[in-house]
Protein backbone atom coordinates (compact mmCIF):
# COMPACT_ATOMS: atom_id res chain seq x y z
CA UNK A 1 0.00 0.00 0.00
CA UNK A 2 1.15 3.40 -0.98
CA UNK A 3 0.91 5.64 2.20
CA UNK A 4 2.18 9.29 0.67
CA UNK A 5 0.49 10.99 -2.49
CA UNK A 6 1.87 9.12 -5.35
CA UNK A 7 5.10 11.37 -7.00
CA UNK A 8 6.04 11.63 -10.97
CA UNK A 9 7.52 8.52 -12.17
CA UNK A 10 6.37 5.73 -9.31
CA UNK A 11 5.03 2.79 -10.36
CA UNK A 12 2.01 1.18 -8.93
CA UNK A 13 -0.48 -1.32 -9.24
CA UNK A 14 -3.71 -0.35 -9.53
CA UNK A 15 -6.67 -2.78 -9.10
CA UNK A 16 -9.62 -3.16 -7.01
CA UNK A 17 -8.25 -1.99 -3.95
CA UNK A 18 -7.86 1.35 -5.53
CA UNK A 19 -11.05 1.41 -7.85
CA UNK A 20 -13.57 -1.02 -8.36
CA UNK A 21 -13.15 -0.13 -11.89
CA UNK A 22 -10.05 -1.73 -11.85
CA UNK A 23 -11.17 -5.16 -10.62
CA UNK A 24 -10.08 -8.47 -11.85
CA UNK A 25 -8.56 -8.54 -14.75
CA UNK A 26 -9.02 -4.65 -15.32
CA UNK A 27 -5.95 -4.19 -12.83
CA UNK A 28 -3.02 -1.58 -14.63
CA UNK A 29 0.30 -1.53 -13.97
CA UNK A 30 0.66 2.21 -13.99
CA UNK A 31 3.56 4.90 -14.56
CA UNK A 32 2.52 8.21 -12.54
CA UNK A 33 3.54 11.11 -14.58
CA UNK A 34 1.19 13.76 -12.70
CA UNK A 35 -0.86 13.99 -9.50
CA UNK A 36 -4.04 16.43 -9.67
CA UNK A 37 -4.53 19.25 -6.84
CA UNK A 38 -8.05 20.18 -7.96
CA UNK A 39 -10.19 19.29 -4.97
CA UNK A 40 -11.60 15.43 -4.79
CA UNK A 41 -13.29 13.19 -2.33
CA UNK A 42 -11.40 12.59 1.19
CA UNK A 43 -8.43 10.01 0.47
CA UNK A 44 -9.24 10.14 -3.34
CA UNK A 45 -7.06 11.69 -6.14
CA UNK A 46 -6.31 12.49 -10.13
CA UNK A 47 -3.58 10.43 -11.77
CA UNK A 48 -2.13 10.95 -15.24
CA UNK A 49 0.24 8.05 -16.39
CA UNK A 50 0.87 5.54 -18.54
CA UNK A 51 -0.59 1.94 -18.78
CA UNK A 52 2.06 -0.79 -19.11
CA UNK A 53 2.41 -3.93 -20.40
CA UNK A 54 4.45 -6.98 -19.16
CA UNK A 55 7.63 -6.09 -21.04
CA UNK A 56 7.14 -2.49 -19.16
CA UNK A 57 5.90 -0.77 -22.51
CA UNK A 58 3.91 2.18 -21.92
CA UNK A 59 0.54 0.93 -24.36
CA UNK A 60 -2.10 3.68 -23.44
CA UNK A 61 -1.80 7.16 -21.58
CA UNK A 62 -4.80 7.84 -19.34
CA UNK A 63 -5.95 9.69 -16.14
CA UNK A 64 -7.65 7.77 -13.29
CA UNK A 65 -9.70 8.42 -10.35
CA UNK A 66 -8.66 6.00 -7.36
CA UNK A 67 -8.33 5.87 -3.78
CA UNK A 68 -4.89 6.18 -2.00
CA UNK A 69 -4.88 3.81 0.37
CA UNK A 70 -5.75 1.34 -2.28
CA UNK A 71 -2.37 1.96 -4.39
CA UNK A 72 0.21 -0.54 -4.35
CA UNK A 73 3.77 0.18 -5.98
CA UNK A 74 4.23 -2.41 -8.55
CA UNK A 75 7.53 -4.36 -9.22
CA UNK A 76 9.53 -2.76 -12.28
CA UNK A 77 10.06 -5.22 -15.22
CA UNK A 78 13.66 -5.91 -15.46
CA UNK A 79 14.89 -6.35 -19.21
CA UNK A 80 15.66 -10.03 -18.20
CA UNK A 81 12.02 -10.46 -17.02
CA UNK A 82 10.70 -9.25 -20.18
CA UNK A 83 12.68 -11.46 -22.45
CA UNK A 84 14.95 -8.31 -23.84
CA UNK A 85 18.43 -8.59 -24.27
CA UNK A 86 18.35 -12.51 -25.82
CA UNK A 87 19.34 -12.75 -29.17
CA UNK A 88 17.44 -14.91 -31.43
CA UNK A 89 19.43 -18.44 -32.21
CA UNK A 90 21.34 -18.01 -35.34
CA UNK A 91 19.89 -21.00 -38.06
CA UNK A 92 21.99 -23.58 -39.73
Amino acid sequence: MVTARPSPGDLLVIDGRASVQFAGDRALTFRVVSVSDQPTYQGWVWLTGYVLNSRGDATAKREVFVQLAGLRPAVPVTPTQAGRGRRPRARR
